[in-house]
């Protein structure tokens, strides 16, 4: 472990009085690694809920061809023909609108209750984890998450999979709060982003699992969908038993008063030849400066002081659900069927799209605490961009103008070589940025209450987004593309002018990233004027 640790070494610093920053001369043990991929593993559950149940439309391709072919069970009739007889009866007179196959939203609804729950429970998880930890906050999760998955495979009514649901999206709820800001806070600086993005690899590869999993369950008749569902209960039972085996914070613990564990954490994850005094006593003093601010933590996020965190982050997650990639996952297997696959094959574009978003994913993460944030999040804003503007052009000119699904094949090939870009890109930066930035730019009186009202909100929008998205594209047809387009300029402006560089800069010293800030500093500074004000009028959450 000794050697690897050597080999591995990439230096780490902390906050060192005035939101300085110093090396402590650590690097990337054996421990550490084992300890955050079991943390990342959260990601797994949220992958693979999203590609098991696949609440995006299912897609028919001729007028003779019923099959179902995006993969997930909300689009298996033997799932639909058991609990939403209606549905498929209505699906199956659909019109054969190319861009109005799918208009009905209670199965819909039924999909996306989960961001609900989830919405609700990350609120819950916030104050949980000051009292217990982020460690038993993505035990609780799993253990959640693991039981919803049992109820929904053994489910014999609507009853049954809406209390599958329910406990599926807490159990997210609180592992999305938990599991990013416990890698944040566990990895080496310089390695911080590597480390955080790490669950946006497992998100991808759960995503992957899943389909390949339907790809079969699909042709097992009457009851495939019940092995889908149940096949949840494995990553919910790895992070059960990954969370029994990896310490908590030592933020977290020196936050609750465990100051011998927490050493004792540290000295776990730096490797056993580490001096950890300095580490520790900086965040001894950032936590101590915090416990000053403690009180209100919801309510202090929206004062001035705090502006410039909530601004960002809720601005990642609001912009992340406006960045297209809901209508590329809708086209993609109407395009791969239009190109020659035939129904069942068609799944296969799922899995490729899965592989290009992993393999940018990956790279993404190698190169993160190289380039920065700033640089991947505007490459791939750009390239996104433009591939949705070039989709949206060759869609208006080719999809839709006879009867049924129709493209000539050198057109639909560029555009599947366009969603395979625009999935590259997104990847690529959005993807894995997601999770790392809001993770890392709260200080830590307000990081839980400001990490839970960021998923919240993401998940609260990922609810709308799949409730309108229907009658959005039904309306917009190709122009959907143009509109998701705009949102990725804006965005993209956004992060130029107002994100700051965070790579390699401690998590207990972010202050000084947003003190340099053009625009920020003003916000920082002058919070400090009146932040004795603002203590004294609130109470506790």
């Amino acid at each position: 472990m000794d050697n690897l640790s050597r080999q591995m070494a990439g230096g780490g610093f902390a906050a060192a009085g005035g939101g300085s920053a110093r090396d402590y001369g650590g690097g990337i043990t054996f421990s550490v690694v084992v300890t955050s991929l079991m943390a990342a593993s959260c990601g797994l559950i949220f992958g693979y809920d999203s590609g098991v149940t696949d609440t995006v439309l299912p897609c028919y391709l001729s007028v003779h061809d019923s099959s179902l072919i995006t993969g997930g069970v909300t689009q298996m009739e033997s799932f639909l023909s058991k609990f939403f007889p209606e549905v498929l009866r209505g699906m199956k007179s659909a019109r054969r609108d190319a861009y109005c196959k799918y208009d009905n939203q209670w199965l819909t609804a039924f999909s996306s209750s989960l961001f609900i729950a989830g919405t609700l429970s990350s609120l819950v998880a916030s104050r949980v984890a000051r009292a217990v930890g982020r460690q038993a906050i993505m035990l609780l999760g799993g253990a959640m998450f693991l039981t919803g998955s049992i109820i929904n495979a053994a489910a014999v009514n609507i009853a049954m999979l809406i209390i599958g649901r329910m406990l599926l999206g807490f159990g997210l709820g609180f592992t999305l709060q938990s599991a990013p800001v416990y890698l944040s806070e566990t990895a080496p600086a310089r390695w911080r982003g590597a480390f955080t993005s790490a669950y946006n690899a497992f998100v991808v590869i759960g995503i992957l699992s899943a389909t390949i999993t339907n790809y079969f369950t699909n042709r097992i008749p009457g009851w495939g969908w019940r092995v889908s569902l149940g096949l949840a209960a494995v990553p919910g039972t790895i992070i059960v038993a990954g969370s029994l085996f990896i310490p908590d914070t030592p933020s977290s613990l020196v936050l609750r008063g465990h100051h011998d564990r927490a050493r004792a954490a540290l000295q776990r994850i730096r490797g056993a030849g580490a001096d950890v005094d300095d580490e520790l006593k900086d965040i001894v003093r950032a936590v101590d400066e915090a416990r000053q601010n403690e009180a209100g933590a919801f309510r202090r996020l929206f004062s001035r002081r705090y502006r410039h965190c909530l601004a960002v982050g809720l601005g990642i997650p609001v912009f992340y659900e406006f960045t297209g990639m809901i209508v590329i996952s809708i086209f993609s297997p109407v395009l791969f069927r239009t190109v020659g696959f035939n129904s069942q094959k068609a799944i296969l574009g799922s899995v490729i799209n899965s592989m290009t978003n992993l393999a940018s994913t990956l790279l993404s993460t190698s190169v993160m605490d190289r380039t920065g944030r700033r640089p991947l999040f505007i490459v791939g804003g750009v390239g996104m961009m433009l591939c949705e503007v070039a989709i949206s052009w060759i869609m208006a000119d080719h999809l839709g103008k006879h009867q049924g699904v129709t493209m000539p094949r050198s057109y639909a090939t560029g555009v599947l070589v366009l969603i395979c870009l625009c999935t590259f890109s997104f990847g690529l930066s959005w993807a894995p940025l997601r999770w790392v930035v809001p993770s890392e730019i709260y200080p830590v009186e307000v990081r839980s209450a400001g990490q839970a009202l960021s998923i919240s909100v993401a998940l609260c929008l990922s609810f709308v987004e799949l409730q309108v998205f229907i009658a959005l594209l039904c309306a917009m047809k190709y122009g959907v593309f143009l509109f998701y387009a705009g949102w990725l300029l804006t965005m993209t402006i956004f992060v130029a002018a107002f994100l700051p560089e965070t790579k390699g800069m401690p998590i207990e010293a972010m202050r000084s990233v947003w003190e340099r800030h053009w625009y920020w500093k003003r916000f920082v500074n002058d919070g400090d004027h009146h932040d004795g004000r603002v203590v004294a009028d609130e109470g506790t959450d």
